[in-house]
């Protein structure tokens, strides 16, 4: 007599099962409306969306519950369960349900499948069915997490992409209203003081120094937008109009070397100028070595002037010159005479045949009109540069 197959169940678990399966295919239509209606009555945001996207929930429990029924059918078959239950939904839906919520649906879902084993399952058949469900529910929980996962990493390459042109076109001087708009979508909210911080990048992975960057600007309390060109770490932060304490706050993730703020600007469209005159600084930057870290880009316009960069020209002439001009002859004869005699107060005086309390008092008119104090050294230094250039533009019938 032939010893019975131990691979194979006995003649009366097949008829049970195969009688489970058919009662499981008779109810899945029903099931599913049951899961629906629970929905609808426990969970208020499913009844607070637009009519397309609970249908679309509705067609993502009928697909769960039918794959389940093939689950039990081949429980030794391994199911696709990603791609049956959540390919019937346009993609679009992780945007508009998040995991948590998504979550709520499954779990609700299973909770009415498994209220109604003892009427589907055929008598004998409820154990099973339940282990059943109990491995099924855990499949479905994981495909969800896949499912949202691989929805993140495709937002966050496409956001990273997105914000890379816009960070590009702010520093080659395209930036325009699409640039903002972009921009919006990464939920730039238009702030209304804008400036771009220069530097080395790191060594290493770009994105984890950008995520860097990210939580150095959530605890500054700013808005960035950022992303490494080349070797240079580009950030264009909104949210405060102190550029040097904003790259004060965000220097962390940069590499060893100097890194520049830009002047303030009113909005994106503006960032352009700052991002030009931070990298005309860090151009120049290696002219002053005892330049503090981080620099503004405006406290190396000498040096900028003198590396050729026509903006830090304009902006000394017109910053500095240009009023002193205005103010009187007296003052601009005052600080140059005080310059070419080594800032010496007696010197300039003899020179000028007043008295040294006069050549002071002239020396402070020039610190309340230009913001530069010709006693400091470095300020002295940035006077002398554009008192040259004052005279070679006035020299120069085409300025």
């Amino acid at each position: 007599m032939p010893r019975p197959d131990p691979e194979q169940p006995p003649a009366h678990d097949a008829h049970l099962h195969a009688a489970t399966l058919k009662r499981l295919e008779q109810s899945s239509g029903r099931l599913a409306a049951n899961a629906i209606a629970r929905m609808d009555e426990s969970l208020p945001w499913y009844r607070a969306m637009p009519p397309e996207n609970r249908s679309w929930i509705g067609l993502v429990a009928q697909a769960g519950i039918a794959a389940f029924t093939e689950w039990f059918r081949h429980p030794e078959t391994p199911q696709a369960i990603s791609t049956d239950v959540f390919g019937t939904a346009p993609r679009e839906l992780t945007r508009a349900i998040t995991l948590r919520q998504t979550v709520e649906m499954v779990r609700t879902t299973i909770e009415v499948m498994e209220a109604a084993i003892e009427e589907v399952a055929a008598p004998g058949d409820e154990s099973l069915l339940r282990e059943a469900l109990l491995v099924y529910a855990r499949e479905i929980a994981f495909a969800t997490a896949q499912v949202y996962a691989q929805a993140a990493e495709a937002r966050g390459a496409w956001d990273a992409r997105l914000e890379s042109l816009v960070v590009n076109a702010v520093l080659s001087g395209e930036a325009d209203e699409g640039a903002v708009s972009r921009a919006a979508a990464l939920g730039w909210n238009s702030p209304e003081h804008v400036c771009v911080v220069l530097g080395t990048a790191p060594d290493g992975d770009s994105e984890l120094t950008v995520e860097a960057i990210r939580r150095a600007a959530r605890h500054a309390k700013l808005q960035v937008l950022t992303g490494v060109l080349g070797n240079r770490l580009v950030v264009i932060a909104g949210g405060s109009d102190n550029p040097l304490q904003v790259a004060k706050g965000l220097i962390g993730p940069y590499a060893a070397g100097p890194v520049v703020a830009g002047p303030v600007v009113p909005d994106l469209l503006a960032a352009t100028r700052s991002a030009q005159a931070a990298a005309a600084g860090l151009k120049a930057c290696s002219a002053w070595q005892d330049a503090p870290r981080p620099v503004l880009a405006d406290d190396l316009l000498p040096e900028r002037a003198m590396a050729g960069d026509p903006a830090a020209r304009d902006q000394l002439v017109e910053e500095i010159y240009r009023p002193l001009e205005e103010a009187g002859s007296a003052l601009l004869e005052t600080l140059s005479v005080y310059l070419e005699q080594a800032s010496s107060l007696e010197g300039a005086a003899r020179m000028l045949f007043v008295h040294p309390n006069t050549v002071r008092y002239r020396l402070r008119r020039v610190t309340d009109v230009t913001g530069w104090s010709p006693s400091d050294v470095r300020s002295a230094f940035t006077l002398r540069i554009a008192l040259i250039l004052g005279r070679l533009a006035a020299a120069d019938p085409q300025s």
